[in-house]
């Protein structure tokens, strides 16, 4: 593990006055980062390394060869829409892209690792130890990034994939996602360096392998949860800290849970009107569209949806696009 120190400002400069005496400067004001800033803040990876050479999750493997190549020009459009709405309300970062590695999948920027929200100084994120094979050289990147920043980084000594395998729910309560992509003894890692709680819950289905695919905190007090997927004592320690909104199986796997939560918004995707209306297809997108914005109303949220369905063929949703850099989203108190 690996920790940074901030940068020290210097504020002993004097200036000349008018009269050629030297005086103090107006007081420089504190270092902030993104996490610090009063206004939601996120971070986002343009498609520059896209590839889907690797097949590294059941989604690409079934993918036929001759269909699982994304197409640039329509990834970078779909990339720049998502880029627009969020900028429209919000603080947003772009991960540069190393030019000397391959890093087919850094723009799921959500498995790069995590911003602690709960820690004092809101300066301190963990940087992903992955197991898929083609990410491992963005922990680098990740480490470079946040370092430059002035953030305190640290990697986990055992596997990790980033805030789409631990959600934030309340203060220091967070829910963690392990047994497929992320190991049980990175959260009790965290517990033990950062006075944290983490509710660890098993992921047994190899197309939902990260915790985004199952859990969504929607508003501080309420969390979207596809529990047919969960063990009964799980389910019941996740009531302890939160209250449970089911979802099905069959809208788990069509993204419902893989959303992102703006100040008055729900981001989704959806490819909708790519598909033939009538089908399965279309009528399970249906489904999953008009449950999310059900909940959605209950919260005084609406519900925007954005086709990303180029990074599809990478086995991705839009929640794995978006990291959070600060959860001041959350901070706008709703009705229920």
């Amino acid at each position: 593990m690996n920790t940074l120190l901030n940068p020290v400002l210097n504020t002993s400069t004097t200036m000349p006055t008018s009269e050629g005496r030297h005086s103090r400067p107006e007081a420089i004001p504190m270092w902030r980062n993104p996490t610090q800033l009063e206004r939601p803040s996120y971070l986002l990876s343009f498609p520059f390394s896209l590839s889907t050479e690797v097949a590294n999750n059941p989604w690409m493997e079934d993918l036929p060869e001759d269909r699982r190549y994304p197409n640039f020009k329509r990834a970078c459009v779909q990339f720049l829409e998502l880029y627009r709405y969020l900028a429209g309300e919000a603080l947003v970062y772009v991960l540069p892209t190393p030019q000397t590695a391959t890093l087919q999948d850094q723009v799921f920027t959500a498995n790069l690792g995590i911003v602690l929200e709960h820690v004092a100084d809101k300066n301190t994120v963990i940087i992903s130890n992955f197991t898929s094979e083609p990410r491992r050289g963005e922990t680098r990147v990740g480490v470079e990034f946040f370092q430059q920043m002035g953030y305190n980084v640290w990697v986990p000594p055992t596997k990790f994939e980033g805030e789409a395998e631990l959600k934030h729910l309340y203060d220091n309560v967070y829910a963690g996602g392990f047994g497929i992509r992320s190991e049980r003894e990175a959260y009790e890692w965290m517990e033990k360096n950062f006075e944290m709680r983490v509710i660890k819950l098993r992921l047994t289905d190899p197309y939902l392998y990260h915790l985004d695919c199952l859990v969504f905190p929607i508003t501080k007090e309420s969390t979207v949860v596809c529990t047919g997927l969960l063990e009964p004592e799980e389910i019941a320690e996740l009531e302890k800290f939160t209250n449970i909104i089911d979802v099905s199986i069959d809208e788990a796997y069509s993204g419902i849970c893989n959303s992102v939560r703006m100040p008055k918004v729900v981001l989704n995707s959806s490819h909708l009107y790519d598909l033939k209306p009538g089908t399965e297809d279309y009528q399970r997108e249906l489904q999953k569209n008009r449950k999310l914005e059900d909940i959605a109303s209950k919260f005084a949220l609406e519900v925007s949806y954005i086709n990303l369905s180029e990074y599809h063929k990478s086995g991705a949703l839009l929640s794995c696009m978006v990291m959070h850099l600060n959860r001041q989203a959350y901070q706008i108190a709703l009705t229920d």
